[in-house]
């Protein structure tokens, strides 16, 4: 049954935007808070606001919230194109193809690795939250590439500790728009959602600490090739940061791409690729290194670039 519920806005969240205030007080993520409010299920002060609204402490706030979806209940679901590039008694590293998100969650109905892998026959780790057992870290549903998954109980303990302390050499492939300039340094810019998108995220001067490493591999007349290694894992961080310093990956128009240039090159999708995962075994402390070739879209847009040249 839908939890309706009507209490005072607390002197804390004093001046916070409602989506951020009703994601505090209930414990939802701030992508549900949202799509509540923007259907009519929350009211302030008996009227209906919007998501941007500066709340007030004391104003009374009423919320019905739906019954809980089961995502742990997913089915498992094969996906085309998604290969194994290591797998052991402890821990599985994928190819995740584009259009794949890691895991269930409110909002996405594609295909997914946690449902991809028993149907491949594989059993995965049970710890971590019920539709996300078994994973450490996470690519966007855009970006293609090496992921890994656990598939033991020690195997998920030491490799979210691993990624936790940043002991994880993650490099990642990136087409970008021009040249940068120095054509190799470090963005250290704090990241958090952006202040007027609900699916976006940007640079913001109380976001979270976020630092990226590039460096220039290949220079085309439009665009620059980098190899890029990230020290923390922020949601969007080498889109953001990238768009940030106005050389935004080719094909991301949600972040700045030019739109003709992504249909010259034919992409449909941000030119990303997590291509190497670097990690010490959880198990036998032997060093695990793991290359994902470039799919063949991002293969066909270097092709087009390296004609014009």
């Amino acid at each position: 049954m839908p939890d309706s519920r009507l209490l005072p806005v607390p002197e804390g969240l004093e001046g916070l935007r409602l989506d951020v205030a009703v994601s505090r007080m209930f414990g939802l993520s701030r992508t549900l808070a949202a799509h509540l409010i923007d259907d009519g299920a929350v009211s302030l002060n008996g009227s209906v606001p919007a998501r941007s609204e500066r709340v007030r402490g004391g104003s009374w706030l009423e919320i019905t919230i739906p019954e809980p979806v089961d995502l742990a209940a997913a089915p498992t679901r094969p996906v085309a194109g998604l290969n194994l590039l290591y797998e052991d008694d402890d821990l599985v590293v994928v190819d995740k193809p584009v259009g794949v998100a890691a895991h269930p969650s409110i909002g996405w109905d594609g295909p997914t690795v946690i449902q991809a892998l028993p149907a491949m026959g594989l059993r995965i780790s049970t710890s971590g939250a019920p539709e996300r057992k078994g994973i450490v870290h996470r690519l966007d549903a855009g970006t293609s590439g090496a992921m890994v998954v656990a598939k033991s109980e020690r195997a998920y303990a030491a490799l979210k500790r691993a990624f936790k302390e940043r002991a994880v050499d993650k490099l990642y492939s990136a087409l970008v728009q021009g040249h940068p300039d120095p054509s190799r340094g470090t963005i250290d810019a704090p990241i958090d959602r952006h202040p007027s998108s609900e699916w976006k995220f940007a640079v913001v001067a109380q976001g979270r600490p976020s630092v990226t490493h590039y460096e220039t591999v290949q220079a085309f007349r439009a665009a620059s090739l980098l190899d890029v290694r990230l020290e923390t894992g922020r949601t969007h961080q080498i889109r953001v940061h990238m768009a940030a310093l106005r050389h935004p990956c080719c094909g991301d128009t949600m972040y700045g791409a030019d739109p003709s240039l992504s249909k010259r090159l034919g992409l449909t999708r941000q030119w990303l690729h997590a291509r190497c995962l670097g990690f010490e075994h959880p198990c036998s402390g032997e060093w695990i290194s793991v290359t994902s070739p470039y799919p063949e879209d991002l293969r066909h847009a270097l092709d087009v670039l390296e004609a014009e040249c």
